[in-house]
């Protein structure tokens, strides 16, 4: 199918009070998972190429924009291509003509002052090149240790952050946290509801690996739309590898343990795309 846009299936998402999942993608295999996960069960996705994931590409964004974008263009079902967590100036620039069609810039460790001014220009240089732009208020924790567990995102503020600043998604800090290993983050869902209910662009759930299944349904209930998952498909991939090099150690061909790996990353988007949408 043509590479479809973020813009459009958060919409979607966004009118039908639905979720939309945005999977982390660090190699080709992640891409080609999270597009088979999404086939299987017949929904869109969303494949996530964060700052750092760019960094470890040698701090080049376009080898592996190119290969999510062919990715998503191939599917069977609609796919786009997002940059998150964008704090470079020049990398958010760089992600004009790589195919991604949206940016999530973060300047949410800044003042509130200084993180609208920031996030307006962005959005205003986004929206000039046709890019829907997601920012964050609230500092949503676990983030390199930048990011402070226990914030939480205020609603009037967030009413008058995306005024002010003509963001088109808003990332709020609930009670998820980044890189969360174990599915133990205990979500704030009276305030996703207030949040919603004050905010006019859809709301973004980052941290949602430390989120079980039955509490992302309850977040999409309560107002999320798009939903950020990472760890959590790092976790299966690379317990995958390690229970075949563990039962094979002889193998040097790394297809024989991506092949596996693959295949569980897969199973894991396609578990949590049925779980956010009932």
């Amino acid at each position: 199918m043509p590479l479809a846009r973020t813009a459009d299936l958060v919409a979607a998402a966004y009118q039908a009070r639905s979720g939309v999942l945005a999977c982390n993608v660090i190699t080709l295999e992640h891409a080609e998972a999270i597009v088979a996960g999404a086939e299987s069960v017949g929904r869109p996705v969303i494949l996530q190429l964060s700052e750092n994931a760019v960094k470890f590409h040698y701090g080049k964004v376009v080898p592996i924009a190119a290969a999510a974008t062919a990715v998503a263009a191939g599917a069977a079902v609609d796919v786009a291509v997002h940059l998150d967590h964008v704090e470079d100036e020049e990398l958010l620039h760089a992600s004009a003509g790589t195919g991604a069609s949206s940016v999530m810039f973060d300047a949410s460790t800044l003042d509130y002052a200084a993180n609208v001014a920031a996030t307006k220009a962005a959005a205003e240089w986004a929206h000039r090149a046709d890019l829907f732009l997601e920012a964050e208020l609230g500092e949503v924790g676990g983030k390199d240790g930048a990011h402070a567990p226990g914030v939480r995102t205020d609603p009037g503020e967030a009413a008058d952050f995306v005024a002010a600043t003509g963001v088109d998604a808003l990332a709020v800090a609930v009670g998820s946290s980044h890189a969360m290993s174990q599915r133990s983050a205990s979500l704030d869902f009276d305030l996703i509801r207030r949040l919603r209910a004050s905010v006019s662009v859809p709301l973004v759930l980052h941290g949602s690996s430390g989120v079980s299944d039955s509490d992302l349904r309850k977040a999409v209930e309560a107002g999320i739309t798009k939903i950020n998952v990472g760890t959590l498909l790092n976790v299966r991939f690379t317990a995958a590898v390690r229970d075949h090099l563990a039962a094979d150690p002889t193998v040097n061909d790394p297809r024989r343990y991506l092949s596996p790996a693959r295949d569980a990353m897969a199973e894991a988007v396609a578990t949590l795309i049925t779980a956010i949408n009932g």
